[in-house]
């Protein structure tokens, strides 16, 4: 039974309600090079030092420290040169007395009896070989000490972190050529309503283009699940029935359009009557009111409104942290950040709006202003925008110089 405005719920009230209902995928191993942009689903730890012995961090000179007390530009201190040190070679008996200096290469081991290495270009070689200091150096100055980066037994990577590149190259550095991560989500796209056309094909009296399940399929692949187009779901309970039971196979369903109150919207009907619980239908916010929310066992369902922005906004606010929590990841939230309002905004107090806003910086603050007309239909206006003005319940002004907040829409995820 569709319900009426008074069972509206809050946006928070609703997010809350879509993560107790989100279950976590199984996990699959991967070659670390398959394994970029992936949740890892195991605690990785070094099973040996990173780097595995002190080492030179400069191209230059292994030396005392307190042998150069005295140095300076004026009065340099001589050091004799007894041998050389490459990367990758092995520390002989050769180490380094006073006032001698061994040449070293940066990544190669300190020898013994040095405790800092001076650069090179700090530096002057005499004829006869021997090497000129000009300053004074601190004890350890430019060497890089066993563990510094990673200690045995110490834990690298958490579960639940997206992997980058810092992070792939970390389980190379630990010697890990396969990792568990979480499987993407598989994620069904439904389109409904008659007045839907395709891409391609021809329009008829009154139909619009289909853009809603080519962003979304954008935005499921941004945020780690594996998208399927479906196919547009016709304004009859038959049809619209056929193609949502071919969408039951997925970890999730998200459709657009027919979430309404009119005569033909089908949608919350045909998913109860498929098994689906709804625990939401309706949010106190704009765009995106008419937003529906239902589970059924592992499988949850997303009936989305189906003007453009309405699509956009509900996905960032609602699909997308359930997407994320799917597929593992530990931290779901935007950046949200304050910010100067140029424009003036007035709303209807009881709801939380979003408005598209485009962000910049001006005299060492973030200022922002909205992207022009806010119509659910007008999807140029989202393309424009690199944020949201956040406006919540209990405001219905914001004046010219208030602060906002705003949420960044582009952004590195953060997990």
């Amino acid at each position: 039974m569709k319900k009426g405005e008074n069972s509206f719920v809050t946006a928070a009230t609703a997010l809350e309600i879509i993560l107790e209902k989100v279950t976590i995928v199984d996990s699959e191993t991967l070659g670390i090079d398959d394994a970029f942009g992936r949740i890892v689903a195991e605690d990785i730890c070094a099973v040996a030092n990173v780097p595995p012995f002190d080492n030179s961090a400069m191209d230059g000179f292994a030396l005392r420290s307190e042998d150069t007390t005295n140095a300076t530009k004026k009065q340099p201190v001589r050091f004799r040169v007894v041998s050389e040190l490459r990367a990758g070679s092995v520390i002989g008996d050769q180490g380094v007395a006073p006032m001698t200096a061994i040449r070293i290469m940066t990544g190669a081991p300190v020898p013994v009896g040095a405790d800092s290495v001076i650069p090179v270009e700090d530096t002057e070689t005499d004829s006869d070989g021997s090497v000129k200091i000009f300053q004074r150096l601190r004890a350890h100055e430019n060497v890089r000490f066993a563990g510094e980066d990673m200690r045995t037994g110490e834990t690298v990577l958490e579960r639940g972190m997206k992997l980058g590149s810092a992070e792939i190259g970390l389980l190379a550095a630990v010697n890990r050529d396969t990792v568990t991560v979480y499987r993407k989500p598989r994620v069904a796209i439904i389109s409904t309503g008659d007045e839907i056309g395709e891409v391609g094909a021809e329009l008829r009296p009154g139909q619009i283009r289909n853009s809603n399940a080519h962003t979304l399929r954008c935005e499921v692949e941004k945020y780690g699940g594996i998208p399927t187009y479906i196919g547009i779901a016709r304004d009859e309970p038959e049809a619209t029935r056929d193609v949502f039971t071919r969408a039951l196979e997925h970890d999730i369903i998200i459709s657009t359009g027919g979430v309404s109150l009119g005569e033909y919207d089908f949608v919350q009907d045909v998913v109860e009557s498929l098994g689906l619980k709804i625990a939401v239908h309706g949010l106190r916010i704009k765009p995106g009111r008419p937003m529906t929310f239902g589970a059924m066992g592992d499988t949850i369902f997303f009936g989305l409104p189906g003007n453009p922005v309405s699509t956009m906004v509900t996905f960032m606010q609602f699909v997308r942290p359930a997407l994320l929590k799917m597929g593992g990841a530990r931290r779901i939230g935007k950046p949200e950040i304050p910010a100067v309002i140029e424009d003036s905004i007035t709303k209807r107090p009881g709801r939380r709006e979003y408005i598209r806003g485009s962000y910049t910086t001006k005299g060492g603050r973030v200022v922002v202003s909205t992207t022009g007309p806010q119509g659910s239909g007008i999807l140029r206006s989202m393309s424009r925008a690199n944020c949201l003005i956040i406006v919540p319940e209990d405001v219905s002004e914001y004046k010219p110089g208030d602060v906002v907040v705003i949420q960044l829409i582009h952004h590195e995820e953060i997990m």
